[in-house]
């Protein structure tokens, strides 16, 4: 695409009040994102807007090209350029300006409540792998511009990039754009039950569906009608799928 890093930073969110923006506490957010990545199999790292480039970046980094904690801080927003397809670039712009502007119409006390979710591919060797992308603000300033962000990356449950969604902390209901209509659509996350929860927690522990069946004193018979639902639910086609999905969308 011959992309420039600069067409990552738009005026939407250009972090602009220098006067509050406290470097002296940023220490706190490295050392709370290093925690928060020895406990993951994901890859983390923080944003930094003002400078325009990543603050942090967690040593798991296998789903990042396998690069090093140090390649990846010297790469910052060159990575997308040269580790994301040609093709998805565009996109990744689009997804950019798209979701600033949404941002844009939350009122500015409510910023810190909202994140972002899209998926896209890396390639690692040659080899394309489709991951989730999470963007959570860590600090907002007073007029509503994103300074500091965490952004978390893990494999998709789905088999195509795209599917971004703006969600609200503790509320059932997101947004999602459609790029073709060029619009942000009301969503509801769906919810599941507790023994279809259960079904998830005991597959994430590696328990058989006979093994499930035995814990939750229920027939075989049962939990695969349990799975079905989950798979319909959440629009999977395995239990591999599902896991990821109850995940990334925190339904357990």
């Amino acid at each position: 695409m011959g992309g420039k890093v600069e067409e990552f930073f738009i005026p939407d969110n250009e972090v602009r009040l220098r006067q509050e923006l406290d470097y002296g506490r940023t220490q706190e957010y490295v050392r709370a994102a290093e925690a928060f990545s020895r406990s993951v199999y994901q890859s983390v790292y923080i944003i930094d807007y003002f400078r325009r480039k990543f603050l942090f970046v967690s040593p798991n980094s296998l789903l990042l090209c396998g690069l090093s904690s140090e390649q990846m801080m010297k790469l910052n927003y060159k990575f997308y350029l040269e580790y994301v397809p040609a093709e998805e670039q565009a996109m990744l712009l689009e997804f950019n300006r798209e979701g600033f502007a949404f941002y844009d119409t939350v009122p500015v006390e409510e910023r810190s409540d909202w994140w972002i979710q899209y998926d896209f591919h890396i390639v690692n060797a040659g080899r394309r792998i489709l991951v989730n992308h999470k963007l959570t603000p860590l600090e907002v300033t007073s007029d509503g511009r994103v300074w500091l962000a965490l952004c978390v990356i893990s494999a998709s449950n789905h088999t195509m990039p795209g599917h971004m969604e703006m969600h609200r902390v503790g509320s059932p209901e997101f947004f999602e754009y459609n790029r073709a209509a060029r619009r942000w659509d009301r969503r509801r996350i769906p919810a599941l039950t507790d023994g279809e929860k259960s079904v998830i927690t005991l597959s994430i522990q590696g328990f058989t569906m006979v093994e499930i069946a035995e814990s939750m004193c229920l027939s075989p018979d049962t939990i695969k009608k349990y799975r079905k639902q989950i798979f319909e639910k959440l629009g999977v086609r395995n239990i591999s799928e599902a896991i990821v999905a109850a995940t990334n969308n925190k339904l357990i």
